[in-house]
């Protein structure tokens, strides 16, 4: 069902079309992702890949808050930041459910071989249809207790993602989530609870880090950060930079962060983490799109300081470079 290593679907540009084919070619499965992108957008890509190994990533929608007080609060307190950039604040927007329904119906039209998501469960019924049409299933969870639920939906295999990770987390809990764990722990914490294969996901720099999770029963280990910097991957020029910087450069650390969405998020610290992420409250999607113009407009200044630099505890091995190559250095 799964390559060995798999290359992590990377929301928001690092994922192209180019790069999955790539991995198929390198013989790896690379992952498509859906978030943020029309179903055109997605279709266009599911033509792309058609023929190759590949997998799609879809986000599960989470449902509105309860409260919207404190999303307003911090849509005052990003004021100062919309005039820095010279943006209007949009409205909060509450709902968003990032067309879930037609991205299933593309996944279940093309039936793509493997299917995987992100911030919750999918309906049993979803699951099914999937499985119908000869799509594999993988749901990703940060715990045990995430596990479970998500097995109830009968997925083919789980995604243990650990607290290394770059990017959003996939827990269901993010009021209780830190982001401490490793990829050895959460793997472990799954497969006791797990009657299905379990990919491990989180922090894997090296091939020494791949095949010590294979060694403890990962049926395959996902990468992401690894492949930001990739010749093929759609990483903005400012992020590119300051990943090459290293420990040597501004960006030292990553932190987990819910600043830029409102979900807890693994992210090379910058001057907006800094500022902004104590006051963040939890409400992903509608921090997201709050944030969203502040972003765009840093992005098109090359400013990385109010960038979401999306990226795991191991992002100073990454290096620039085409997927094969890095996907030899890591086998």
């Amino acid at each position: 069902m799964l390559t060995p290593l798999v290359v992590a679907p990377m929301a928001g540009g690092p994922t192209t079309a180019a790069l999955v084919l790539a991995a198929a070619r390198a013989g790896a499965t690379g992952f498509l992702a859906a978030g943020y992108k029309t179903p055109e957008a997605v279709e266009a890509e599911l033509r792309a890949v058609a023929g190759q190994p590949h997998g799609l990533n879809i986000f599960v929608p989470v449902p509105a808050p309860a409260d919207p007080a404190p999303l307003e609060g911090y849509r005052q307190l990003l004021r100062v930041e919309a005039d820095r950039y010279e943006v209007e604040l949009p409205t909060l927007r509450l709902t968003d459910d990032d067309h879930y329904a037609a991205k299933i119906e593309l996944a279940v039209t093309y039936r793509v071989p493997l299917v995987s998501f992100t911030f919750g469960v999918p309906d049993r019924a979803v699951v099914t249809a999937l499985r119908d049409a000869g799509t594999a299933v993988l749901i990703t969870v940060t715990s045990a207790e995430e596990a479970r639920s998500a097995l109830a939906a009968r997925p083919q295999a789980l995604i243990a993602q650990a607290g290394s990770a770059g990017g959003h987390a996939a827990t269901t809990s993010p009021d209780r989530y830190r982001g401490t764990t490793t990829a050895v722990e959460v793997l472990a914490a799954v497969r006791a609870v797990s009657d299905v294969p379990v990919v491990a996901a989180g922090g894997t720099a090296t091939a020494a880090d791949v095949h010590a999770l294979l060694g403890v029963g990962a049926a395959a280990v996902q990468c992401g950060t690894a492949f930001l910097l990739a010749d093929e991957a759609g990483t903005r020029p400012a992020q590119r930079a300051a990943m090459l910087a290293g420990a040597d450069g501004e960006h030292r650390e990553t932190v987990v962060t819910r600043a830029f969405t409102g979900q807890p998020a693994r992210a090379l610290r910058n001057r907006f983490t800094d500022a902004y992420s104590a006051a963040a409250p939890i409400g992903y999607p509608a921090i997201h799109h709050l944030t969203a113009p502040i972003r765009a407009a840093a992005a098109a200044r090359g400013d990385a300081s109010a960038l979401n630099l999306w990226a795991g505890a191991g992002f100073a091995a990454a290096r620039s470079a085409p997927v094969a190559d890095l996907i030899d250095a890591l086998k």
